[in-house]
């Protein structure tokens, strides 16, 4: 049997970045799995600092926790993913559903209602309980304490400033940082970052901490490497959740005015996956410009910036076609919600793919995440530097 080792380079931090995006969070756990894969069973985590962003920031969070058992950490959120309800997530039975609509009914037909104006489209208090019984925040330092985590960060946009806001838990030497629209805190991280980390605009509502309300992390956030880079990375990985765009289409039939639902996954695409590509596109170009100046002519003028090494795994199949397949499994009031605005047909499965927490579309991005993730795996060996040993069957 051979097995996988890292190869010791005590100076080398390299980190995890896992962006937002809702039920397609259940990719990067594939992607997880098959890294798992990879390495010794009892291995800690590859990644000495992860960072992560809405659903991104809860894998981010369950792989810190289990740093030192970077297999058991996957495998103890495979077994949530792979179980999804929609009802763990938030409230999508008729009463519920009932509830919130004439809720913002009345508020439309009144003008408002004063500190009872509705604040979101949906309720998300079953996922609090959720997180709580599987993520025992309290392990994060121990992580840190034993070696086996340099930093966590998990980020959220803050309502009352418009900074993207950077949580971050790890060793002492980390340095605060305060950017452009984006600063790095030191925090003991707690489920109540990870709710507002993940708390989608408009559909769930935002999260008080300390006197600020903050709500998903991917708006704003304009560098999403950037917190990794912070933290002391210089290497990254980063699990995508959308399949490399293609060259638009200028032969389609002319279309139709766009329904709601189209316009609302437009705004979640921009919101969870633009700056991403851009942030990558943007460090490529930095990496090449770099390369042209001999080091020696670096040293003399005092430039820090050093080329950054990142590898993305992303979806080979369209995420919105997958969840297209699974929407007669959402729940018959949400069905009944979202026919409302056109997201049961054409384009509208965008919409339903950031919402649809179910098991059998999580397993099948799970399943999809993990062969990509495989098919890459001499690029991930590499990267990782990973080194090729034997091992006795019998023991595994």
């Amino acid at each position: 049997m051979l097995w996988w080792t890292k190869k010791e380079q005590p100076d080398l931090k390299t980190a995890l970045v896992l962006p937002g995006g809702g039920a397609r969070g259940a990719y990067q756990v594939g992607v997880l799995s098959a890294i798992a894969r990879l390495i010794p069973k009892d291995a800690p985590t590859p990644f000495p600092i992860i960072t992560g962003t809405s659903a991104g920031a809860i894998n981010a969070t369950a792989l810190a926790i289990n740093a030192n058992h970077f297999r058991r950490g996957v495998m103890r959120i495979s077994k949530v993913w792979g179980n999804f309800h929609v009802d763990q997530v938030f409230r999508s039975d008729t009463l519920g559903l009932t509830r919130t609509g004439l809720h913002w009914m009345t508020a439309l037909l009144l003008g408002g209602m004063g500190k009872r104006n509705p604040v979101a489209l949906l309720d998300r208090a079953p996922l609090a309980p959720l997180l709580s019984r599987y993520l025992h925040c309290d392990m994060i330092q121990d992580a840190i304490n034993s070696g086996a985590l340099h930093a966590l960060g998990i980020t959220a946009n803050s309502y009352s400033s418009g900074h993207s806001v950077t949580f971050f838990q790890g060793t002492d030497s980390i340095a605060p940082w305060d950017r452009k629209r984006r600063m790095g805190y030191p925090a003991r991280i707690t489920i109540n970052h990870l709710m507002a980390s993940s708390a989608i605009p408009f559909m769930f509502s935002a999260i008080k901490i300390a006197n600020e309300y903050y709500g998903d992390g991917s708006m704003r956030q304009i560098a999403p490497l950037s917190p990794a880079v912070h933290l002391g990375a210089n290497k990254i990985l980063v699990v995508g959740i959308r399949k490399k765009l293609g060259a638009p289409d200028n032969n389609r039939a002319q279309v139709v005015y766009p329904t709601m639902a189209e316009i609302a996954g437009n705004i979640l695409d921009s919101i969870f996956l633009d700056s991403l590509d851009a942030d990558l596109e943007r460090l490529e170009r930095i990496n090449n410009t770099i390369s042209l100046i001999p080091d020696r002519r670096l040293e003399q003028e005092g430039v820090t910036l050093r080329p950054l090494d990142v590898l993305t795994i992303s979806p080979s199949k369209s995420i919105d076609k997958i969840a297209g397949r699974y929407v007669h499994l959402l729940p018959k009031p949400l069905k009944f919600l979202l026919k409302g605005v056109g997201a049961l047909g054409g384009h509208g499965s965008t919409l339903v793919s950031y919402l649809l927490f179910e098991k059998q579309f999580c397993r099948e991005l799970m399943a999809l995440g993990f062969k990509d993730a495989m098919a890459a795996q001499e690029d991930i060996k590499n990267f990782l530097e990973l080194e090729e040993r034997a091992q006795d069957e019998t023991t595994e």
